[in-house]
C-alpha cells in the first residue's frame, strides 16, 4: 500500500521547529561587526570626498555605516532561521521610507552599504572586501577621468514662479551669456514654482555679480543661490 504522504500543516509545522535560530558564534559575529564599521567608515569616507550630489554629503556618509553594521546584523541574526526570515519579511512589509531619494548616486550608495552588510552577515568576509576594494577603484577611476570639469565647482540654484511658462529659458539664456560654463544638473518642477540647480563656472567675481543682478531682473519672483560645492564637503 502507499504510504501516506504528510499534510502541509504538519510538514510546515517540522519545518519551522527544525529552523529554530542557531547560536552565533561571539568571535565571528564581533569581527564581522567590526569589519562592517571599518568598511562602512569607508564608504562614508568615499561618498563625501568623491560623490557629486547637492546634499548634505556628510549626514548621508555617517547614515552609510550605520546601514551597514544594521544589514549585517539582520543577515546574522535571521539568515540560520526560517521563522525569522519569515518575521523579517513580515516587517519589512510595513516599513515606508518617508523621504524621498532624489539623486541616483545616493541610491547607489546605499545599495553598496547594503551589499557591504549582506556579505557580512553571510560570513563572505574576504569576497566582499575584494569587491568593496573594486568598487571603490572605479569610483576612483571615474574621477581621475573626469577630473577635468573640477573648474565648475560653483551651484547656482534659481527658482521661479510656474506660471511664467518661458521663465526658465531665459534662465538658461542668461546663464549662457553670463557664465564661462553652465551645465543643468537638477530641475525640479511643483505645483506653484520650479527650482533648478546648475553647475557654473565664472573667471571673475565680477562676472558672478553680474549674472546674479540680470537673473533677479528676469522676474521678481526669481530667487538665486550660489553655493561652493567644494565647501559642502
Amino acid at each position: 500500500m502507499p504510504q501516506a504522504q504528510p499534510s502541509i500543516s504538519s510538514f510546515t509545522a517540522q519545518d519551522l521547529s527544525t529552523s529554530l535560530p542557531a547560536d552565533i558564534p561571539l568571535d565571528g559575529f564581533i569581527i564581522n561587526l567590526l569589519t562592517a564599521a571599518i568598511l562602512g567608515m569607508a564608504l562614508g569616507w568615499f561618498f563625501v570626498r568623491f560623490a557629486t550630489v547637492f546634499s548634505n554629503r556628510k549626514t548621508l556618509g555617517w547614515n552609510l555605516v550605520l546601514i551597514t553594521m544594521t544589514t549585517m546584523v539582520i543577515i546574522t541574526i535571521v539568515k540560520s532561521s526560517l521563522a525569522l526570515s519569515l518575521g523579517l519579511v513580515g516587517a519589512l512589509s510595513i516599513v515606508r521610507f518617508r523621504t524621498a531619494i532624489k539623486e541616483p548616486e545616493e541610491l547607489a550608495y546605499l545599495f553598496i552599504a547594503i551589499s557591504i552588510g549582506l556579505g557580512l552577515g553571510a560570513d563572505q568576509r574576504l569576497l566582499t572586501v575584494i569587491s568593496f576594494a573594486g568598487i571603490m577603484g572605479v569610483i576612483i577611476l571615474r574621477r581621475a577621468v573626469t577630473r577635468a570639469d573640477d573648474g565648475q565647482n560653483l551651484i547656482l540654484t534659481v527658482g521661479g514662479d510656474a506660471g511664467q511658462t518661458d521663465l526658465i529659458d531665459r534662465v538658461v539664456d542668461t546663464l549662457n551669456e553670463s557664465c564661462e560654463a553652465v551645465s543643468l544638473k537638477r530641475f525640479d518642477e511643483r505645483g506653484d514654482g520650479f527650482e533648478a540647480a546648475f553647475l557654473v563656472d565664472y573667471r571673475a567675481f565680477e562676472q558672478l555679480k553680474d549674472c546674479r543682478k540680470r537673473l533677479r531682473a528676469l522676474h521678481e519672483s526669481v530667487d538665486v543661490t550660489f553655493i561652493d560645492n567644494r565647501g559642502l564637503i
